[in-house]
């Protein structure tokens, strides 16, 4: 059955992968075209596994937004995968979701000016391709990882070794600083595994798109945009698509709403900009042992400090991918350490309202596991960060978020099995109490403001936003 599209006659449709992380940044680019006059329908494919409460985001941005047309794909089946990967499974599922992508794409009248993919999502070019439709990427992460995944073609021809293998060697990636081989995701680290061989695919289709929009802005980094549009990154003598820095995109609105009073009415009674946040996204989880470690640290810092709190992860293959339990606190941390703390510190469990609480003016600082999206809400509040990396490009970005743009400082024994209480002690006093600190917040500062420039109307994130949108519009 056809389906007539309602609105302006411009539209375009979004097609974003299952991550929670990759789904709100493209919600927010919805909104910058619905802003635009442009009629957009958000496509949902539901994960194939459950990391983040995607349904209820989605029923509170529909609610709030009701002029985005939002369209769930069929589910697919997908064969059993043994990989201890999500990417495995988002790859397959996505993949097999090609069918009903053309079906519905066919369906539209009339038909959409431009397919807006998610980097996992590159299969769909292939349909975009078949139906005459220009495709574009939105990268949700920033310019530097781009430019890595636009040069991993060149890295994996440069040398048999998998980045693994190659442990601490730097890799040289065009406008970046040099990168440790081991930083690299950890599915890609193995050049034998099929994840590794999906995300060389992927990055391989790159320059088959019509263009690149990216959640980043020229400022924050300019010498990694510099050597993408150039060309520099590719080295196959294919075109570089022109890219678009339009960000930073935050999510304003339809997230979940739990503990929100809690944490504000808490933060309200705190002197101006003495909290330290702390919070590692939606997957992030520690070992009871390492919880033991960060609450010891807290507490000798004596610094104040705002903690989620999330369970362990659970050693059952069959929970591999289930969301993780309410935590016990008093079991997960030291005897009596909520009691002895509770004067200067909160800690809730499983989700904190993130945005709120690093715009709130009692928070001094904050303990983040580099997630882009965490990165640019911590830009934006002017928050300086201390980076703890954990999975995906993670470690990626606290190599870019401390050497190029110098907006974090390390917590040092992220990639060992512990960081230590001492660690943590060190390290949350550094970034409340010196000097060096006291520089951090003050590149912070600058760096929020150049974002707020670059989003006004004569900014270069809202330019590059109009020159995409008014392609769009004209032909």
């Amino acid at each position: 059955m056809e389906v007539v599209m309602e609105g302006p006659k411009e539209a375009v449709v979004l097609y974003p992968s299952p991550g929670m992380g990759h789904l709100v940044s493209m919600v927010e680019l919805g909104k910058l075209f619905l802003r635009q006059g442009l009629a957009v329908t958000l496509l949902i494919v539901d994960p194939p596994y459950k990391t983040g409460a995607t349904a209820p985001f989605i029923s509170a941005v529909s609610a709030a937004l009701p002029a985005l047309n939002v369209h769930r794909l069929p589910l697919v089946a997908v064969p059993p995968n043994p990989s201890p990967n999500l990417e495995d499974l988002a790859f397959d599922h996505l993949r097999l979701s090609n069918p009903n992508l053309r079906r519905f794409l066919l369906s539209l009248s009339p038909s959409p000016r431009a397919l807006v993919l998610d980097f996992f999502c590159a299969y769909a070019l292939d349909v975009a391709a078949e139906l005459g439709l220009p495709a574009y990427f939105f990268f949700t992460s920033g310019a530097a990882v781009l430019a890595a995944f636009l040069h991993l073609p060149a890295l994996h021809s440069a040398s048999s070794a998998s980045f693994k293998d190659l442990g601490r060697s730097p890799l040289h990636i065009p406008g970046a600083p040099p990168l440790p081989a081991d930083h690299m995701p950890v599915p890609m680290l193995d050049r034998h595994d099929e994840a590794y061989k999906e995300l060389l695919y992927m990055s391989g289709r790159l320059p088959d798109s019509q263009g690149i929009l990216i959640n980043t802005f020229d400022s924050l980094e300019p010498g990694a945009i510099e050597a993408i549009s150039a060309g520099l990154c590719l080295t196959d003598g294919r075109p570089t698509p022109p890219i678009y820095s339009i960000g930073p995109l935050i999510a304003t609105e339809g997230r979940d709403k739990r503990g929100r009073e809690e944490c504000l009415s808490w933060l309200d009674t705190q002197p101006k900009r003495s909290v330290v946040f702390l919070c590692f996204g939606s997957v992030g989880l520690f070992s009871v042992e390492q919880l033991k470690e960060v609450a010891t640290g807290l507490e000798r810092s004596g610094q104040r400090f705002l903690w989620v709190v999330r369970s362990p992860p659970s050693h059952d293959p069959a929970k591999k991918f289930a969301p993780p339990p309410e935590p016990d606190l008093d079991a997960l941390l030291p005897e009596g350490f909520l009691n002895r703390t509770k004067n200067r510190g909160l800690v809730v469990k499983s989700w904190a309202p993130q945005v709120d609480v690093l715009n709130h003016e009692a928070v001094g600082g904050f303990v983040t596991h580099c997630g882009w999206n965490s990165v640019l809400e911590a830009i934006m509040a002017g928050i300086p960060m201390i980076g703890w990396p954990l999975y995906a490009e993670q470690w990626m970005n606290k190599v870019f978020l401390e050497e190029e743009m110098r907006l974090a400082v390390v917590m040092e024994g992220y990639d060992k099995e512990l960081v230590t209480a001492e660690e943590v002690e060190a390290k949350v006093r550094w970034l409340m109490e010196s000097e060096g600190g006291r520089e951090l917040r003050e590149r912070t500062a600058a760096a929020k403001e150049s974002a707020a420039a670059a989003l006004r109307e004569v900014g270069s994130s809202h330019s590059a936003l109009m020159d995409v949108v008014g392609h769009w519009k004209r032909s």
